[in-house]
C-alpha cells in the first residue's frame, strides 16, 4: 500500500471534512425553513415535519451499511458517489414543485449524508496513528458539533433575505466545488476487499434500526399505545435480535459485532450512548423553551445557542491534543461534571429567565460536551485493530443515533406527563414545569454516566490497545 505523505493527508482530511460538514449542516438547516416550505406546499406541521424526520430516518438506515461499503469500495469512489447523491438531492430540492418531490429530495440527500458522516471518521482513524488520533478526532469534533448548531442561525438569515430555496443553492454550490476538488486531489485510503453483500442482513438492519427510529420519532406525536408507534418498535426489536444472531455466527458479517469483545470499546460505546441520549433530548427541550414558551424566532434561538457552538469549535482540537498527551480520564470526569451542572441548571427555568443566563449555561454544557464525546469515542476506537475500525466506528455512530432518538422520546414523554400532573392553571407554567422535570431526569442520566466514567475510564493504554497498536504498526510496515 502506497504511503500517504503529510501534505496528502492534510488534503484528504480537508476534502472529506467539507462533505461531513455539509451533511451535518443539512440536518438542522431546515429548522427555520419549515414554516415557509409548509406555506408554499400548503401542508400542516404534522406533514411538514417529515422533511426532517425522514432525513434522520434514512441516516439511521444508511450508516450501518457504511462498514461494508468502506471495505468494498475505494475511498475516492465512495466519497464521490456519496457527494454526488447529496448534490443531486439538493438540486431536486431547488426545483421541487410538490411536497412529495421535496420529501424524495431529502431521502436522496440523506443517503449521501449517511455515508459522508461515517466516512470522514473512518478515513481519519486510518490515516493517523493511535498516539495522534485525539487531535485528529478533535478536528472532526468541530464539524460534528458546530454544523448542526450553526444551521438554524444561517438558514434564518438566508431565508429572510432570499427565501428557503436559497439554502439548497448554497449547499449545492459548495457540494459541486468539493466534488471537483475531490476528483483531482482525493487519494484512496486503506485497502478494499471483495466482500459479498449480505442482502438478508441489509434488510434486517434496515427493518431493525429503521423500526426503532420510526417508533421513537412517532411516539412524541402519537403516544406509545398507537399502532404507528408500537408496530415499528416490535418489528425493529425482532429484526435486530435475528440480525445479531446472524452476525455472531457469520464468518464475514455485515456488521462486525465482535468489536464488543474489547471491554474498552464496549464501555466507551455505552457511555457515549448515555451522553448522546441526555444531550439530544436537552437540546430539543431547550429549543422548545426558547421558541414556543418565550416566543423567540428560530434565528434568535440560534443566536442564543451560537456562543456554545463557537466554544465547541474552538476547544475541539485542544481537547484532542490533551487526550493524546494525558489520556481520557480527567477530561471525561471534568467534562461530564460540567455537562451535568449545565443540564441541572436548566431544571429551574421560569417564564422570565434571562436569555443571557440560558446562553451562558448552554455554553457551559457545550464545553463539557466537547471534553467527553470525541475523547470517549477515540479512546474506544483505539482499542480496535485497523481491520475493525470501520465496523467499530459504524456501530458507535449507529447506536448514538438510536440512543439520541430513544432519549429524546423518553424525556419528552416525561415532560408531557409532568405537564398533565403539574397542577398549574397556566398552560405556560405547566409546560415550564414539565421541562424542568425532564431536565432533572436528564441530569440523573448524566450522573449515572459520570459514575461509569469514574469506575471504568482509565489513562494509559490497555492491554488490548497495546496489542492492536503493534498490529497496526506491523500492517503499515508490510
Amino acid at each position: 500500500m502506497k504511503v500517504i505523505s503529510k501534505k496528502e493527508r492534510n488534503i484528504i482530511v480537508s476534502i472529506v471534512i467539507v462533505g461531513s460538514f455539509l451533511s451535518l449542516l443539512s440536518q438542522t438547516v431546515l429548522t427555520a425553513a419549515l414554516p415557509s416550505i409548509m406555506k408554499d406546499f400548503k401542508v400542516d406541521a404534522n406533514i411538514g415535519q417529515w422533511l426532517t424526520t425522514i432525513y434522520l430516518l434514512v441516516l439511521g438506515i444508511t450508516i450501518p451499511t457504511t462498514g461494508y461499503l468502506v471495505n468494498r469500495f475505494s475511498t475516492r469512489r465512495l466519497y464521490l458517489s456519496a457527494m454526488g447523491l447529496f448534490f443531486i438531492g439538493c438540486i431536486f430540492s431547488i426545483f421541487a414543485t410538490t411536497f412529495n418531490l421535496m420529501v424524495a429530495s431529502r431521502i436522496i440527500q440523506a443517503m449521501g449524508a449517511g455515508i459522508l458522516v461515517q466516512l470522514v471518521q473512518i478515513i481519519v482513524l486510518k490515516l493517523y496513528p493511535i498516539e495522534s488520533r485525539g487531535a485528529a478526532m478533535g478536528i472532526i469534533g468541530i464539524t460534528v458539533g458546530f454544523a448542526p448548531s450553526i444551521g438554524p442561525t444561517l438558514s434564518g438569515f438566508a431565508i429572510d433575505a432570499f427565501g428557503w430555496r436559497s439554502l439548497f443553492y448554497i449547499l449545492a454550490g459548495i457540494s459541486i466545488l468539493d466534488i471537483v476538488t475531490a476528483f483531482f486531489l482525493l487519494k484512496n485510503v486503506g485497502q478494499t476487499r471483495k466482500d459479498k453483500l449480505d442482502i438478508r442482513s441489509l434488510i434486517l438492519s434496515t427493518l431493525g434500526f429503521g423500526g426503532l427510529l420510526i417508533s421513537f420519532s412517532n411516539q412524541g406525536s402519537y403516544g406509545w399505545v398507537n399502532p404507528i408507534t408500537y408496530v415499528p418498535l416490535v418489528v425493529g426489536v425482532i429484526s435486530l435480535i435475528i440480525f445479531t444472531r446472524i452476525q455472531i455466527s457469520s464468518e464475514t458479517p455485515f456488521l462486525e459485532l465482535k468489536v464488543f469483545k474489547s471491554s474498552v470499546f464496549t464501555v466507551s460505546t455505552i457511555l457515549t450512548c448515555i451522553i448522546y441520549a441526555a444531550m439530544m433530548s436537552a437540546t430539543i427541550l431547550l429549543s422548545i423553551y426558547i421558541q414556543s414558551i418565550r416566543g423567540y424566532s428560530a434565528v434568535s434561538s440560534g443566536l442564543i445557542m451560537l456562543p456554545g457552538a463557537l466554544f465547541l469549535a474552538i476547544l475541539s482540537p485542544t481537547t484532542g491534543r490533551i487526550l493524546d498527551k494525558h489520556g481520557p480520564r480527567i477530561l471525561c470526569i471534568v467534562g461530564m461534571s460540567m455537562l451535568g451542572i449545565g443540564t441541572y441548571a436548566f431544571s429551574y427555568l421560569g417564564e422570565n429567565t434571562s436569555v443571557i443566563y440560558v446562553s451562558i449555561m448552554y455554553s457551559f454544557r457545550m464545553i463539557g460536551l466537547v471534553m467527553i464525546l470525541s475523547p470517549l469515542t477515540t479512546w474506544g476506537i483505539n482499542s480496535l485493530d485497523n481491520k475493525q475500525i470501520a465496523h467499530g466506528a459504524v456501530i458507535n455512530n449507529t447506536l448514538r443515533q438510536v440512543s439520541g432518538a430513544i432519549g429524546s422520546a423518553i424525556l419528552i414523554t416525561v415532560m408531557t406527563n409532568a405537564v398533565k400532573h403539574s397542577g398549574q392553571t397556566s398552560a405556560i407554567l405547566a409546560s415550564i414545569h414539565g421541562m424542568n422535570v425532564s431536565f432533572r431526569m436528564a441530569s440523573i442520566l448524566i450522573a449515572i454516566g459520570l459514575v461509569g466514567i469514574v469506575l471504568y475510564v482509565k489513562d494509559g493504554r490497555s492491554r488490548e490497545q497495546v496489542v492492536n497498536f503493534e498490529n497496526c504498526t506491523a500492517e503499515s510496515n508490510e
